[in-house]
């Protein structure tokens, strides 16, 4: 297998079909997301994402809960691979993250040809019209997009949990000011590649816009799941670049200002502008 080649399928992975009658046809955009233990969020995720993309592709990492039977059984959802087996080192498991979005890329091109390419997490939500935004884009020198991400935070006075009833997008009141520039959106083109250890975001884009804004929730589902976060990180992930920082979060869900000790803002143009630009992933 080359750093970049075609990816085989393990021993423990399989693949699991949904929609059928999504493949073999021509798409505007195709959804890729890769996934554990996400079946609070998913049905709402899945929802949502019906009004922009053509069909979804997803890495399943070993989910003990309900998450590959609500992919499978969603309409847009054309394969799922499901991996059996979690890695459980850390550097390990890091460094499979491109291979396995490398996979459902490949599989993606084989099986749903598309035009364009939405790289999600179940806990995102972008506010703008992503289909009608694409369509759009004309220009095609530009071959990716950015997307500009905002936490959304628990205050004291909007910290009920989510439940999977409800919708997620707006689901929060307050969002820190920290602007983080995540690459979603690429053009279904050769070049544009994942390697084993590139994590979320993939190489060989030559022309990258800026655009569009994002609700992230991974701090503000619920003060169990914020807990739950912690001791995640704290256990899974090396302690110096992430396990300290989440150890001094703990029992700290509920926020006055963010995590960067900066003012919160409601979703709109004064949190817009007041915008502070973070390094990219």
């Amino acid at each position: 297998m080359s750093a970049t080649g075609t990816w085989q399928l393990r021993e423990q992975e399989r693949i699991v079909t949904g929609n059928e009658t999504l493949l073999g046809k021509k798409h505007l955009l195709v959804g890729l997301t890769r996934m554990r233990n996400e079946a609070l969020l998913l049905p709402d995720t899945l929802d949502y994402l019906a009004g922009h993309v053509d069909a979804i592709v997803a890495y399943d990492d070993a989910s003990t809960d309900d998450t590959v039977e609500i992919l499978r059984a969603h309409p847009k959802v054309a394969l799922v691979v499901a991996n059996q087996a979690w890695e459980q080192d850390i550097d390990a498991r890091k460094l499979a993250e491109g291979r396995h979005r490398g996979l459902l890329l490949e599989m993606a091109r084989a099986e749903l040809p598309h035009d364009w390419m939405l790289c999600f997490d179940p806990d995102e939500r972008v506010t703008g019209d992503m289909r009608g935004f694409v369509e759009g884009l004309r220009d095609e020198s530009c071959d990716a997009v950015r997307v500009k991400l905002f936490d959304a935070y628990m205050t004291p006075d909007d910290h009920q949990p989510y439940t999977s009833d409800q919708p997620l997008l707006d689901f929060r009141r307050f969002y820190g000011p920290e602007q983080r520039d995540i690459l979603m959106l690429f053009r279904n083109r050769p070049e544009i590649v994942w390697a084993e250890g590139d994590g979320r975001t993939p190489r060989g884009m030559s022309s990258v816009k800026t655009e569009l804004y994002c609700q992230h929730y991974g701090k503000s589902l619920s003060l169990a799941h914020w807990e739950e976060t912690c001791d995640y990180y704290i256990k899974h992930f090396p302690y110096e670049t992430y396990g300290k920082k989440w150890m001094a979060r703990k029992g700290k869900g509920i926020h006055a200002e963010s995590d960067f000790g900066r003012p919160l803002y409601e979703w709109g143009e004064r949190l817009f502008a007041n915008t502070v630009p973070m390094d990219r992933p």
